[in-house]
């Protein structure tokens, strides 16, 4: 078997889990755990199908970096539910999943199953950072396409792509990203700058959507490249020319907002997929006799051990 990396959009996947099993699986002591038992069965046919042998479970630390509000004010402040002076803010997360978060990240603990977050960081930065710097080809798992700015052919590194749903996975090349929005990756970065993001709160440029955004990246190659056509005055029309010089001042904090960071220094990280020891099975034994997780826990040690 080839060695491969996967590195799980955590949040990405627990959210999708806790949307996609009914709330009517409970524990016991009637404590909802369908987000637990979803995620569990979401990582059996992840590792199942694409046959990782390096797992790691991206976690974030802080959903919404201070540094990136500063820059951009409205960036997923619609997820807000409580500003937290010092810290990460709170957010807005039903009770019946935020109370499963615990025991997720305990699960994954028993499985030895790496969790890493940074304070000050997103998930989408320790992926960035893992993905750019792993000496491995490398999978993505997450339904958030800003990551498509970290597929890279050359260096094996694609997106498994899970907003269609579980039983509908896309792998994610840099054909697909051509394919879909006439950009490479490498551009897809300053394509979300100037299109916007309504679900992370970027504005984007006024007038500007996706096609207008690929036509600009074609013709002047980047965003400093688009930047530079405007203010001489060359390769647009008089509109776009009005759109871009008139949005200069967002142009000129999005893209730090938009890209992940990709040289956070992680330290060493043991992802390899190994066969729980006797520790590991009475925790997970434990755990799957308190919160009736039996047979997911029985499903992902045996795809985590084939």
């Amino acid at each position: 078997m080839t060695d491969r990396l996967m590195l799980l959009d955590t949040a990405s996947l627990y959210f999708r889990a806790f949307y996609g099993v009914p709330d009517t699986v409970k524990a016991a002591d009637g404590t909802p755990v369908n987000a637990v038992r979803g995620l569990l069965d979401i990582i059996t046919r992840l590792v199942t199908t694409y046959e990782p042998t390096h797992l790691i479970a991206c976690w974030d630390d802080d959903w919404r970096p201070q540094w990136r509000v500063d820059l951009i004010p409205t960036y997923k402040s619609h997820r807000v539910a409580e500003v937290v002076v010092g810290g990460p803010d709170v957010e807005e997360t039903p009770d019946p999943l935020e109370v499963q978060i615990p025991t997720i990240r305990a699960v994954l603990e028993a499985l030895r199953i790496p969790i890493v977050g940074r304070a000050h960081h997103e998930a989408d930065d320790i992926i960035g950072s893992l993905a750019s710097q792993a000496t491995l080809p490398v999978d993505i798992v997450t339904g958030d396409r800003d990551l498509f700015q970290l597929v890279d052919d050359a260096r094996q590194v694609r997106v498994i792509y899970t907003a269609r749903g579980m039983s509908n996975l896309e792998l994610v090349t840099e054909a697909v990203v051509v394919g879909k929005y006439g950009v490479l990756p490498s551009q897809y970065a300053d394509f979300a700058t100037l299109r916007g993001d309504a679900s992370d709160g970027l504005p984007g440029v006024a007038g500007i959507g996706e096609k207008t955004a690929a036509t600009l990246l074609a013709t002047h190659g980047d965003l400093p490249g688009i930047i530079a056509a405007a203010a001489a005055g060359e390769g647009m029309s008089a509109g776009l020319q009005s759109k871009i010089v008139g949005a200069a001042g967002y142009l000129e904090v999005a893209p730090t907002v938009v890209a992940v960071v990709r040289d956070l220094d992680l330290g060493e990280i043991d992802s390899r997929i190994t066969r729980p020891d006797d520790t590991a099975r009475a925790q997970l034994g434990a755990l799957a006799e308190s919160h009736n997780l039996a047979s997911p826990v029985e499903r992902v040690l045996a795809a985590l051990t084939r």
